[in-house]
């Protein structure tokens, strides 16, 4: 997942460079001694990475650009990435996310990079309130058998 304009930039640059080296592996033949499956399958493996990046660009650029304003959470697990999503379709930076919280920068790169791993609860809705992204989810009890 990208989360910030830094990581996109990688990502963009590294799409490019896959994109090239595909274009250079098409117009190339199998050295010699290499079975052209194996040269089919490098070929193959670029692609999907250039998938891969291609799908993680359109997501980061769909919520800068609001095209996505919301996730429909699974299970509590999905609420990290939800906020991480949330400060982007917002298009707050994680120093201005950092601002509003008043704390350092550093620390909301920390709990990003650790899907806020170790995060109490009341410091999530702290976040969660600082981007003004509302939390309407369903809780279904298990009913003793």
């Amino acid at each position: 997942m990208i989360a910030n304009e830094r990581e996109y930039r990688i990502t963009k640059t590294e799409l490019r460079r896959f994109e090239g080296a595909v274009k250079a592996h098409e117009e190339s033949t199998p050295g010699e001694g290499v079975d052209p499956r194996i040269h089919k399958a490098m070929g193959d493996a670029m692609r999907s990475e250039i998938e891969v990046l291609g799908g993680q660009v359109k997501h980061y650029e769909d919520l800068r650009d609001g095209r996505i304003s919301e996730r429909e959470l699974g299970s509590l697990r999905d609420l990290p990435t939800a906020l991480i999503e949330a400060r982007i379709a917002a298009g707050l930076t994680q120093k201005a996310l950092s601002e509003r919280l008043e704390v350092a920068e550093q620390q909301i790169q920390r709990w990003e990079a650790n899907l806020y791993s170790g995060v109490g609860v009341d410091r999530l809705q702290e976040v969660a309130d600082a981007l003004g992204m509302a939390v309407r989810e369903t809780v279904s009890y298990a009913v003793p058998a």
